[in-house]
């Protein structure tokens, strides 16, 4: 049985925690545009180079430190951490406007994800101590997906607002004023603090975390179950806008309208997904998101090979085709949480969850490139194609990894095994 989706609202520490995860996705989405703008203004035509590169750094520095955050920051205070780690990321976004060249750019980028790949795992390993009632728990995880998708709409509207009154580089203002905002949440929240860390070297509590995927078949699926949310992902985040631009004679706004469809379908898997995990295996419902994506996406190479002819009719079906691979591709990440809280005790969960942060961020570390690589050399319709046969090879993978005979109960509480 399931609970509204506002159940977690009532928990007024979870209250003020997700208040403070909605404030700092509007300052991170506000950081994204002003710094492809600073990235144009210092580069000039090869902004988009350096852009990228700035977010190839952002990988890097949520796989590599992601863990070892954990392993050395994990046994402080949570409130007095996650503050800490705000404040520092609203220091350095203030420091961006004053940057003159490229390699200040990836030095301050490099550590504000630095930061936000020790704040993260930490801030996603407190919710399920504060929630312990995993319907409960999972309705929080559907309105985290939420606040993301929404983000991912809201962000642009307000850049687009600020930038009618202001100049490029005060954005960087607001992206500072929402890690603030963050943090005197957090503050006010005064979130649990963590159980004792696991015992042993820096090293072994590194480790903590991929040892547990590696022992645990549930979380060897949902290895390879980020691995085909991150080839549908990165085939819509690298390439809307060529696809909307080159073979949609779109403008910037119909880029913007390709990317809501996708949020909308994000949100409308979001919505039901409470109810559905409340009678359904999370296996089921997880690989059905993952083979609805890898099919999605190989259909979306029809209709890209037939969009030069045809694309002012297939327009309409393109965006439902954005809003299809949307609703699959959040309905393979958003249970996650359940895998994790289920998979370890409240000691090791902060390792569990870095684990997975940089896990699912390696994942993407190598579908954006590949994506950018297939689109560009390839074409859009054989990229489509490829990396749906990469999203369905990793959903074959993840049911040989996390065996039918393992699968969880629906709606359970506690540790289980596998």
């Amino acid at each position: 049985m399931s609970v509204s989706l506002l159940a977690p609202l009532a928990n007024r520490t979870f209250a003020r925690l997700f208040g403070a995860q909605v404030t700092a996705l509007l300052g991170t989405g506000l950081l994204t545009i002003a710094l492809a703008l600073l990235a144009y203004d210092i580069a000039g035509a090869q902004g988009g180079l350096v852009l990228g590169f700035a977010l190839t750094l952002k990988m890097v520095a949520y796989v590599g430190i992601a863990p070892i955050a954990n392993a050395v920051l994990g046994h402080l205070p949570r409130r007095e951490l996650l503050v800490a780690l705000d404040i520092v990321r609203a220091a350095i976004a203030l420091m961006l406007p004053f940057v003159t060249e490229i390699w200040q750019i990836y030095v301050l980028i490099f550590a504000l994800q630095t930061a936000s790949a020790a704040f993260t795992p930490t801030f996603q390993a407190t919710i399920p101590d504060i929630l312990p009632d995993e319907r409960t728990y999972t309705s929080a995880l559907s309105l985290s997906r939420l606040a993301l998708d929404v983000e991912n709409l809201a962000s642009p509207a307000l850049a687009a607002l600020l930038l009618t009154l202001l100049p490029a580089n005060a954005l960087f203002f607001g992206t500072a004023l929402g890690f603030l905002g963050s943090a005197a949440l957090v503050w006010r929240a005064n979130p649990p603090r963590a159980a004792s860390r696991p015992a042993g070297n820096v090293w072994q509590r590194t480790s903590a975390g991929t040892r547990i995927f590696l022992a645990t078949p549930r979380l060897r699926g949902l290895f390879a179950l980020n691995f085909a949310a991150a080839a549908g992902g990165a085939m819509v985040i690298v390439n809307t806008a060529v696809i909307v631009g080159t073979l949609f004679g779109g403008s910037k706004a119909s880029v913007a309208i390709a990317t809501g469809a996708f949020g909308v379908g994000s949100m409308i898997a979001a919505l039901a997904l409470p109810r559905l995990l409340g009678t359904l295996p999370d296996r089921l419902v997880m690989l059905t998101g993952a083979v609805g994506l890898s099919v999605s996406l190989i259909f979306g190479a029809v209709i890209l090979a037939l969009a030069p002819a045809f694309a002012a009719d297939l327009w309409p079906t393109y965006l439902l085709w954005m809003a299809a691979t949307g609703l699959a591709y959040s309905t393979i990440l958003t249970p996650t949480g359940r895998l994790l809280r289920r998979s370890a005790d409240a000691g090791e969960r902060p390792a569990l969850f870095a684990a997975q942060f940089a896990l699912s961020h390696l994942c993407w570390l190598v579908t954006y490139p590949l994506a950018g690589l297939l689109g560009a050399w390839a074409g859009m319709t054989t990229a489509a194609v490829l990396l749906g046969l990469l999203a369905a090879l990793a959903t074959l993978g993840a049911m040989r990894l996390w065996p039918r005979a393992l699968t969880d109960p629906a709606a359970s509480d506690g540790r289980e095994p596998g």
